[in-house]
């Protein structure tokens, strides 16, 4: 039996010809290798902050690495070149992404992810923080927090020169009837937070907000300390529930009752 004609080898098709591909680019100088160590994006970001980065270096930060003979910089920079700008980079899809060669399918999905928490944040109406300059708003804003506990809690509200919260952060939890809190970590919270002032409040499990003698001396500690850091102690509010406060209200607080 005669043997059949072997078949020509199948022609090898450039990738510029491919519709919708990108040729691939020729192998450069890695340029990040060749940055002084201070001078890296990453590096720079961690010494700056990321608000000091350009566009490149941002898009380099967030693609992390290069492929095979294209570093870092460079790619980050051929894809902005690509795109035209940061902004029209925003409105690329995953495929897009996939056009340019060392970017595969987790550095696509990176990049969209970036661009679609951006694009949530934009497209979502900013609420301005609830301004906390009377007892009642902070009790409203606590009472959900604090509802069916049973245990003491304490919070520390951060706030801004305008009395609006700027972060509410629960420091501990204790016994049904106690909770313990150290001065310097209420403080902390309202350093941290670069606060003018804050409230401090807790819960009392029984309903009843009227304060403890311990209460009152831990109001005395931390006001004390605030006012050496320049922070103002507006208020401690103690959380407690309406039908069980002889007053009606639901909480006490310490600067109605004359205590600050």
């Amino acid at each position: 039996m005669s043997a059949e004609p072997t078949p020509p080898a199948a022609a090898s098709v450039p990738v510029s010809t491919i519709p919708g591909a990108l040729a691939d680019p020729p192998a450069t100088p890695n340029r990040l290798r060749g940055l002084a160590a201070g001078q890296r994006p990453r590096e720079r970001a961690l010494a700056l902050g990321v608000g000091a980065l350009d566009d490149l270096e941002l898009t380099a930060l967030i693609l992390r690495s290069g492929t095979a003979g294209l570093d870092v910089l460079t790619l980050a920079e051929r894809l902005l070149a690509e795109a035209g700008s940061l902004h029209a980079l925003a409105r690329w899809r995953e495929p897009d992404f996939r056009r340019l060669k060392g970017i595969g399918r987790v550095k696509a999905v990176q990049l969209c992810t970036v661009f679609e928490i951006a694009r949530r944040v934009l497209g979502t109406e900013r609420r301005l923080a609830p301004e906390l300059s009377e007892p009642e708003a902070a009790y409203a804003y606590l009472r959900p927090r604090a509802f069916g506990l049973t245990v003491e809690k304490c919070w520390v509200l951060a706030l801004n020169n305008r009395n609006r919260l700027l972060r509410c952060a629960e420091l501990t939890s204790g016994t049904a009837n106690q909770t313990l809190v150290r001065t310097a970590e209420v403080l902390r919270e309202a350093v941290r937070e670069n606060a003018t002032g804050f409230i401090l409040a807790h819960n009392h499990p029984s309903g009843d907000p009227e304060p403890s003698s311990a209460d009152l001396r831990i109001t005395r500690q931390v006001r004390s300390a605030a006012e050496t850091l320049e922070i103002r102690l507006h208020d401690h509010v103690v959380v407690g529930d309406p039908a069980v406060d002889k007053h009606g209200l639901g909480y006490y607080s310490f600067r109605r009752g004359g205590h600050l």
